[in-house]
């Protein structure tokens, strides 16, 4: 199946693809100097990956994940959740590499599992093969005579190496036998081809390099959606259109919360017959993206001045900077998280949590959380 990127109608999707455009700069701009940048970022890292399984269809509790990534979980977790996390860690593992590195191969090879096109082969030197196959007889004969020592030795160290790892407590873990990929038929369509349909996806990039950014987006986003490159998966490309978006300098100094902004928007739009439509619905999806982004940083601006207030007067060595910085990067605490970040004891974290009135989100009387208000 060929995405034809064909002729778009510039007078439907020039206006709103340049009020997204607008959006997301003054986003990043206004981000690029905000003293709460980092804990912005990391509340967003969150709230995308449990966007991006709603998306999906499935319901991950924002709180859970919080626990879940501080290896705090209240409860077992479950497929979703941990689905949750692997989008929360691929988040912060692009914003921590260089701008291109989630095109090139080591970078979509890790994303995807795909490298979208195959390695050129190295082409073999047979006069090499050669000189390589002489030398070897040549050395044969005079290794002959040292070959039934050096094996005693091998062995001899290899003893050694195995009794110095049963002393020092550590296990030998037992090789794995390679897995057979046949098991997973009942996931994965053996026929299809991933990596051709990821090629495919990113000849749809080439072509329309010379194209708007945000309206560049909006068609990577619909091909991603339409060629269905990866069986499992489908959060990945507007992470690629995210760090698209990046690398471009438009969102120079974040990733857009795309999912968020998808969440957002009916979906009866972003799957329209209409190819029209597809596309100015996921222009409204980076809008909606841009304008979550602005009032949760201005929201964060406000409990940061608010909390401030209570630090004024407080000894250098008070543990509520601490506090505050961890507050405004997590949607929520817990009395545990704030024990493990702080070094604290339990009363001493509910003391510095009363002393800087946040506000308690579950409702429980025990496992309880607390955020911003």
């Amino acid at each position: 199946m060929v995405y034809e990127v064909g002729i778009l109608p510039l007078d439907r999707l020039a206006g709103p693809a340049a009020r997204a455009t607008e959006l997301l700069a003054r986003l990043d701009e206004r981000l690029a100097h905000s003293p709460v940048r980092e804990g912005w970022i990391e509340r967003s890292h969150f709230h995308d990956a449990v966007a991006a399984l709603w998306v999906e269809g499935e319901l991950v509790h924002l709180e859970d994940l919080v626990f879940h990534d501080a290896e705090m979980d209240q409860r077992t977790p479950t497929h979703e959740l941990t689905r949750a996390h692997v989008v929360l860690r691929k988040r912060r593992r692009i914003l921590t590499q260089a701008r291109d590195w989630p095109f090139c191969r080591e970078g979509l090879r890790e994303l995807t599992g795909r490298t979208g096109a195959e390695a050129p082969l190295s082409e073999s030197d047979p006069d090499a093969e050669g000189r390589e196959a002489a030398e070897a007889d040549a050395g044969a004969s005079e290794q002959s005579e040292d070959d039934t020592l050096a094996q005693e030795f091998a062995e001899i160290d290899a003893v050694l190496a195995r009794s110095s790892k049963l002393l020092s407590g550590a296990e030998i873990a037992a090789a794995r036998p390679r897995q057979d990929d046949d098991r997973l038929a009942v996931l994965f369509d053996g026929d299809r081809d991933e990596g051709a349909r990821l090629a495919e996806w990113r000849e749809v990039a080439e072509r329309t390099r010379g194209f708007p950014l945000v309206l560049r987006a909006a068609v990577l986003l619909d091909a991603w959606t339409d060629i269905e490159v990866l069986q499992r998966g489908d959060w990945i490309g507007p992470l690629l259109v995210a760090a698209l978006l990046r690398q471009e300098g438009l969102c120079a100094h974040h990733l857009a919360n795309l999912h968020l902004g998808a969440q957002k928007v009916p979906r009866e739009r972003r799957r329209s017959r209409d190819r029209v439509e597809r596309l100015l619905a996921w222009i409204d999806v980076m809008f909606k993206a841009a304008g979550f982004g602005l009032k949760e940083h201005d929201r964060l601006l406000l409990a940061k001045e608010r909390m401030e207030r209570v630090l004024r007067g407080r000894r250098a060595s008070s543990k509520l900077p601490a506090l505050v910085d961890l507050v405004l990067s997590r949607p929520l605490v817990s009395t545990s998280m704030v024990q493990k970040e702080l070094v604290v004891s339990r009363q001493g974290a509910l003391d510095l949590i009363g002393a800087t009135n946040l506000r308690e989100m579950t409702g429980r009387g025990s496992f309880r959380a607390w955020g911003i208000l």
